[in-house]
């Protein structure tokens, strides 16, 4: 009995697949070792009788798996390109300076049109020590548009001044009081100021004049109350002297004496040039600005040099406020030149943001960020302007 049923089970084991399937699933499984896998019906119940006409589809072996890198085929290695370096969009980058002079128009080539061409800009040395101080000469800073960078000038150039060694003393002509105010002095906590100076007769330089944190410049400063002064010197004799004969007894104890003006052609203006030897005019590179170079040089300036003071003359004219990377500004620049030749001063302030950081700080560029383009910007303004003055 054993022995049949062992037999048919061996048997039922090696029918081919055509033939069905193993009447029982009790088969050991030591006797079907070495046969091939047999595909296997659906799972039935044990209340559902199999069906033996009911034949399954052969089975079709899955595809080996094979393991995938979640990550993906590696990208190609790219060569890291230098970029440009990050700049804070709170702080705009600090322009450096252009290393050409002012563009001006080159000599005519083959007897046709000019043509522009650069010239390498000269450097100015450092001049010599002086061995005595004065007489002082008197030097305005005008221009009738506001917002050129006067008082900046006034302030930075002065300090540039008396680091080559130079006495300066800067006059605070505006009723804004900007340049005392860009010197750390409140003129609320003046008792007199420039105003007291030309109106009351009893009030003179060296009773408001005030010392700067700056080594060898000092200051006569202003206040609001200078605003009234034009009208009041409506009705005085020589109203147009009234500046001149005050800063006449300082000049034995300066080299130099700026006058920082109002951004007007009013009396005051017409005061500070008439007591000036000479005259330097910022200029913003913007076309507004240029039509009213015109103006001032032209018809305020020619005429005071005509009816009042005929020793009076233009210095140089300073480009400020330059940025580079604007075609406009170059075009401005090149037209100045093209006009005022020589006049121009080299040297060319570009914009940043220093100057509004030390404005409100009361220093000059030259101590709060001495190694900055810009300080080196007036310290080169400086040696020319001596190099001009002789």
């Amino acid at each position: 009995m054993n022995d049949s049923t062992n037999g048919a089970g061996t048997e039922s084991a090696q029918l081919s697949p055509e033939s069905g399937y193993a009447a029982t699933s009790s088969m050991p499984t030591d006797l079907v070792s070495d046969t091939p896998p047999v595909a296997t019906s659906p799972t039935i119940g044990p209340s559902t009788p199999a069906d033996p006409s009911v034949v399954p589809p052969p089975s079709v072996p899955s595809a080996p798996s094979v393991p995938v890198d979640p990550t993906g085929p590696a990208e190609p290695v790219v060569p890291s390109v230098p970029t440009e370096p990050v700049v804070d969009p709170a702080e705009p980058a600090e322009i450096e300076e252009p290393d050409l002079t002012p563009v001006a128009p080159a000599p005519a080539v083959n007897g046709g049109g000019n043509a522009s061409s650069p010239k390498p800009r000269p450097q100015f040395p450092d001049p010599p020590p002086l061995e005595s101080h004065g007489p002082a000469r008197i030097l305005a800073i005008v221009n009738q548009k506001g917002g050129v960078g006067k008082t900046t000038t006034a302030i930075n150039l002065g300090a540039s001044l008396a680091e080559l060694g130079r006495r300066v003393l800067l006059v605070d002509f505006d009723p804004q009081a900007s340049l005392t105010i860009g010197l750390g002095i409140d003129p609320l906590s003046l008792e007199a100021t420039t105003y007291d100076m030309v109106i009351d007769r009893d009030v003179t330089a060296e009773d408001i004049r005030v010392k700067t944190a700056i080594d060898g410049m000092d200051l006569l400063p202003s206040d609001i109350s200078l605003s009234g002064a034009e009208i009041q010197l409506v009705t005085e004799v020589a109203r147009e002297t009234t500046l001149a004969r005050q800063l006449e007894a300082l000049r034995p104890e300066y080299d130099l004496i700026l006058i920082d003006c109002q951004p007007s052609l009013g009396l005051l203006t017409v005061n500070a040039l008439t007591a000036a030897d000479g005259v330097i005019i910022p200029l913003e590179c913007e076309y507004f600005a240029l039509r009213g170079l015109g103006f001032l040089v032209d018809k305020t300036i020619k005429t005071v040099q005509e009816r009042i003071n005929p020793r009076l003359k233009i210095e140089g004219i300073l480009a400020t406020m330059f940025d580079m990377r604007t075609l406009h500004a170059r075009e401005i620049l090149e037209e100045v030149v093209g006009r005022f030749g020589e006049t121009v001063f080299h040297t060319v302030i570009s914009r940043t943001v220093r100057f509004p950081e030390t404005n409100k700080l009361g220093e000059p560029i030259t101590t709060y960020a001495p190694n900055s383009v810009a300080a080196e910007a007036y310290r080169q303004l400086a040696r020319e302007l001596v190099g001009r003055l002789g």
